[in-house]
């Protein structure tokens, strides 16, 4: 029987399903972080690791792996040379490798014109017009990923200091951030190996906050979501589907700026839909 994968893979995690020819589900699976760019070899296990539990899961031999027709949608494929990199290193018949941004755009839109803001660990935004995709941001931390949740929990610490130095006003986010990492130059210590994903651990509780400080970061975040879907409109009003773990808080935010709807499918559709595309 002949057995497609999909892999819906980013900062904090790595999700697969296996699915027939009908395109039901048989078997699914999650493993950790699946950035390609910021921790390959990382990925690559994880990806591994999804995969073969969810066969394991569709009640498929373990061997099938290599007979597999998959679609990954994953952050970090913007990165020179990872792409080819990965795809000598999977053992599937055929693979199809995307952008986390295509994958999900397939999956809210299906053949629709929308726009779709991906905000998770790092963020993306896509425009499909048409049938064609462009995507826009997706760049990492260290020169993008605006709003995303790395992003907004580096801001709050890199606020924390500011507000040590006399800058901003202390407030008690800032002041407990200050005290649970064990001061200013422990930040600084654990800031050199920090992780995107280490520093979105911080994002649910400032998108939930209340704190003077927590507000103006979010509402920073706020302005770069608008302003990627405005750049993507191009004057039109287009449909917008939210997408990651702090999709639906911007969602709200922005509820009475743009039109707003719900997606038709997950990133994990769009990389099956990926698999199909790749062929027979």
């Amino acid at each position: 029987m002949r057995l497609w994968l999909g892999i819906d893979g980013g900062g904090s995690g790595c999700r697969a399903a296996v699915a027939d020819a009908a395109g039901t589900i048989l078997g699914q699976a999650e493993a950790g972080p699946a950035n390609i760019a910021s921790d390959f070899e990382g990925a690559l296990a994880n990806i591994l690791a999804a995969s073969r539990t969810a066969l394991e899961h569709a009640g498929a031999r373990a061997e099938t792996i290599f007979t597999l027709r998959a679609g990954l949608g994953l952050a970090g494929v913007n990165a020179a040379g990872r792409t080819e990199r990965l795809q000598q290193a999977l053992p599937f018949a055929h693979a199809t490798i995307a952008t986390d941004a295509v994958a999900g755009v397939k999956g809210a839109l299906g053949g629709a014109d929308g726009i779709v803001a991906a905000i998770g660990t790092g963020s993306v935004f896509a425009v499909q017009r048409a049938g064609q995709v462009r995507q826009i941001g997706g760049w990492g931390l260290v020169l993008g990923d605006e709003a995303s949740g790395a992003w907004i929990g580096r801001a709050v610490m890199a606020r924390a200091l500011r507000a040590l130095d006399g800058f901003v006003p202390m407030t008690p986010l800032l002041a407990a951030l200050l005290d649970e990492a064990g001061g200013a130059e422990a930040i600084v210590l654990q800031s050199l190996s920090a992780r995107p994903v280490d520093f979105a651990t911080l994002a649910a509780r400032i998108a939930d906050s209340d704190d003077p400080a927590a507000q103006s970061v979010m509402a920073a975040a706020t302005q770069e979501i608008d302003a990627a879907i405005a750049l993507l409109q191009q004057g039109a009003a287009l449909p917008v589907v939210f997408l990651g773990g702090l999709g639906p808080a911007f969602a709200a935010r922005l509820a009475a700026r743009w039109q707003i709807r719900p997606a038709q499918g997950t990133a994990l559709d769009g990389a099956l839909a990926l698999a199909r595309e790749g062929g027979v």
